[in-house]
């Protein structure tokens, strides 16, 4: 069954590597080609990802290499990747073709200039997470012990966002920010959260911001990170089917997808170690839903809510 990842660190470990790592069969990467073709992605979603002890002077460029990293290595150098830049595009994949997004998550490299924005837009950026857990010039992470909501600038880009028909990423943000959001975003998502209702950490979802999402038509993608599945040491599939199940009691069995976090955690569930074991999730998925339920939370829920 073929899967649709909304998130990734890849292109940070690429980056860390400073040249050295091969996407095609990297052994540092969660997310390389060969996993994701035996764990059946059909498209994998590439986050941008700044280290937040850079300088501020230093992100924009780092997010730029990134960037470059993800048209020469990932694409460039395997002709099975397609760089997915616009919507439509992902109806035109081949049988043999992998789709691969860029994304934003955390804003900080822009610094207060929306030209840098529209730059990452044009270069392919289709998902915007206004911050990672720190405060910045958009709005406060779920770290920012301020709690505040979105700034004027902040604003800006969830305005900016729908123009573009930009997905604006809820996953990170403190949550008087992810109530701004639902009002002004047309197109919210979270693309890598679990429920607070089964494991109470601060990066998973209410469930009023559930029911909220799901009433603005969004997507939440469950991680496959223990600490956002169980409260106990460790974490098993049938763990991160608890989530799954709780949002679908919540009414939202066509609007859950998957956000792996792969690259971005050095802790795994039992079972999901990397990308290559997507489909011991859908095997175990199958034994307690229907198989036009296990298809859509795979993929086919995020293609039918698509920003076009």
């Amino acid at each position: 069954m073929n899967i649709i990842d909304l998130h990734c660190d890849a292109l940070l470990k690429l980056w860390e590597g400073k040249g050295d790592l091969s996407f095609r069969d990297e052994e540092k990467l969660d997310t390389n080609l060969e996993r994701l073709k035996k764990g059946k992605v059909k498209i994998q979603c590439f986050a941008i990802f700044i280290p937040p002890e850079l300088k501020a002077e230093e992100q924009f460029q780092v997010a730029l290499d990134q960037v470059d990293y993800f048209y020469t290595e990932v694409i460039g150098r395997n002709e099975e990747m397609k760089h997915i830049k616009d919507w439509e595009s992902i109806y035109s994949l081949q049988a043999h073709e992998i789709g691969a997004i860029l994304t934003l998550e955390g804003v900080d490299c822009i610094g207060n200039d929306l030209h840098k924005l529209r730059i990452l837009y044009h270069l392919g950026v289709r998902s915007v997470g206004l911050t990672w857990n720190f405060a910045n010039l958009a709005a406060d992470g779920v770290g920012e012990p301020r709690g505040a909501g979105l700034t004027s600038f902040g604003k800006e880009i969830v305005a900016l966002n729908n123009t573009y028909h930009v997905l604006t990423d809820v996953s990170h943000l403190a949550e008087k920010g992810f109530w701004e959001v639902m009002e002004l975003a047309d197109y919210p998502i979270a693309s890598h959260s679990n429920s607070k209702s089964i494991c109470p950490h601060r990066r998973n979802l209410t469930d009023q911001q559930a029911l909220a999402l799901f009433q603005k038509n969004g997507i939440i993608h469950v991680v496959y990170h223990p600490a956002f599945t169980s409260s106990k040491n460790t974490a098993t599939i049938a763990d991160l089917l608890r989530h799954i199940d709780h949002f679908c009691s919540l009414g939202g069995v066509k609007q859950i997808g998957l956000g792996s976090d792969f690259d971005g955690i050095d802790e795994y569930i039992i079972g999901l170690e990397n990308a290559s074991k997507h489909q011991d999730l859908i095997n175990e998925l199958l034994k307690y839903y229907s198989e036009e339920d296990v298809k859509g939370f795979a993929g086919r829920n995020f293609l039918e809510h698509l920003p076009v």
